[in-house]
């Protein structure tokens, strides 16, 4: 019985297992399955382990991906086909769950109840886009308020776009995508799909426990590939979040994704890349990498019938603070905002440290945000830009030799970046500050008082980790 080109009877056996890769003989060449199809093998303790087909090899072997551990896995082991290729439940049993890669649950809360599955997998993604082209630009720019003052004021959020939080290790990525989580879902009563992508377990638990205590994990569906498992795991599970968000997308629902983080879904891509005997690119990454960064963001997109969009928000690693590792440029040529975490302003003590020169948003637009919100912005850039300036004289000659203009644009930026920060609801337990959401009309009220200097006469302290300006 031969089933989209695949024979489900066929079995074959295992000749070779290199860690993740494990290498499967059939009898004949019409018995080898296709591409990305799904093998099912056990271990001598019985347990089962899921094998992905990545590559043909000569001699009928079809040369597999493994997404479990394939410790005690046994040369000559049977392998049988276990359908095409993954798909995992969709629809309003996922809710409140966690799953893995292969849709199984990982919360210990039992069987998922669903009506069908999705196959992770989109082979006809080429014509799609071609034919979704159109249906993929803006219908009218819908602003997403986040509380967040900086990110509303410098990168404001529009549905059905692509934001990027980029940072190397402890910046705060996953702190800020949580905080995100926690204002846009409750504010919007939206639908949310949390992908965690090769990052610490512990996060992934806090989060489940956080989302919990704010009310949010009924409208929050989770899937986790974590650093501890294979990169097959890690790297599909980008694929597996993109599935279930798109299920929600056509009910014609607006869905939010967050991926923590998705410069570890290109990590295990290099990974699987070097066990497959790939010659790597650039700086020791895969030849296929930008059609693997393309794959996934390529389907974060509006629907072509015109009903639910997918906005999302992803973390992305960035190794040793280099914003022009190839990995990184790859992904953020797909994003509409860029927001740059600096380990200056962490040191500095300013919290979210998101670098308003360095990040940049197509939707910082006056045809988007409106005239008053756009010229706030502008002149707030202007403003840091010559504070930069006037920074570096002051470290040299000190602050008594400006200019009395200069050092009035010069604490009027202090006091605009102290205003900038905020305290975070997920960072209570931290700062000792209760969290505080902020609108945008707030946020550019207060931006105008500073600007205007009409608070000159007041500390900069006074703006230090604040909400609103009182």
């Amino acid at each position: 019985m031969r089933e989209g080109g695949i024979n489900q009877q066929a079995k074959g056996r295992i000749v070779a297992v290199q860690g993740p890769v494990v290498d499967v003989r059939f009898a004949t060449a019409e018995d080898v399955p296709n591409i990305f199809t799904m093998l099912e093998t056990y271990t001598v303790e019985g347990e089962k382990i899921a094998l992905e087909i990545a590559e043909h090899v000569p001699g009928n072997i079809a040369r597999c991906i493994s997404i479990n551990s394939t410790i005690n896995l046994q040369r000559n082991q049977e392998a049988s086909v276990a359908g095409g290729s993954i798909q995992i439940p969709a629809g309003e049993g996922l809710y409140g769950r966690l799953i893995n890669v292969l849709g199984d649950p990982i919360d210990q809360k039992g069987d998922i109840a669903y009506q069908e599955k999705s196959s992770i997998r989109r082979p006809d993604m080429g014509t799609r886009i071609k034919t979704a082209k159109d249906a993929s630009r803006r219908k009218g720019s819908e602003v997403m308020e986040t509380g967040i003052k900086i990110i509303d004021l410098l990168s404001p959020l529009v549905k059905g776009s692509k934001t990027g939080i980029l940072g190397g290790a402890g910046l705060g990525k996953s702190v800020l995508t949580l905080e995100i989580i926690q204002h846009i879902v409750k504010r919007y009563q939206g639908s949310c799909v949390f992908v965690g992508i090769g990052e610490r377990i512990r996060e992934g638990n806090e989060l489940y426990f956080e989302l919990l205590k704010h009310d949010v994990l009924s409208k929050t569906m989770m899937v986790f590939g974590q650093m501890n498992e294979p990169p097959g795991a890690r790297f599909g599970v980008a694929m597996t979040g993109i599935t279930m968000a798109e299920s929600i997308q056509k009910k014609n629902q607006d869905v939010l994704l967050f991926c923590d983080n998705i410069f570890r879904f290109v990590q295990a891509g290099a990974e699987i890349s070097t066990l497959l005997g790939r010659v790597p690119s650039e700086t020791g990454y895969q030849p296929t990498l930008l059609a693997e960064v393309s794959e996934f963001h390529e389907r974060i997109r509006s629907s072509q019938e015109g009903g639910g969009s997918i906005t999302s928000i992803e973390a992305v690693y960035v190794p040793a603070d280099d914003l022009t590792d190839p990995a990184v440029v790859a992904i953020f040529s797909f994003l509409d905002s860029v927001l740059v975490l600096s380990r200056e302003r962490i040191q500095l003590g300013l919290y979210p440290a998101i670098d308003p020169l360095q990040s940049s948003s197509a939707n910082l637009d006056i045809d988007i945000v409106g005239k008053r919100h756009f010229e706030v912005a502008q002149e707030v850039i202007r403003i840091f830009q010559r504070y930069e300036e006037l920074r570096r004289i002051v470290l040299v000659v000190g602050i008594d030799e400006l200019s009395s203009s200069d050092r009035i644009i010069y604490e009027r930026a202090r006091k605009l970046q102290n205003f900038l920060t905020q305290p975070f609801f997920v960072g209570e337990a931290y700062t000792g500050k209760a969290g505080a959401y902020v609108t945008v009309e707030l946020t550019l009220e207060g931006c105008e008082r500073i600007i205007a200097g009409r608070v000159d006469s007041r500390p900069e302290e006074e703006f230090y980790l604040i909400g609103a300006l009182p």
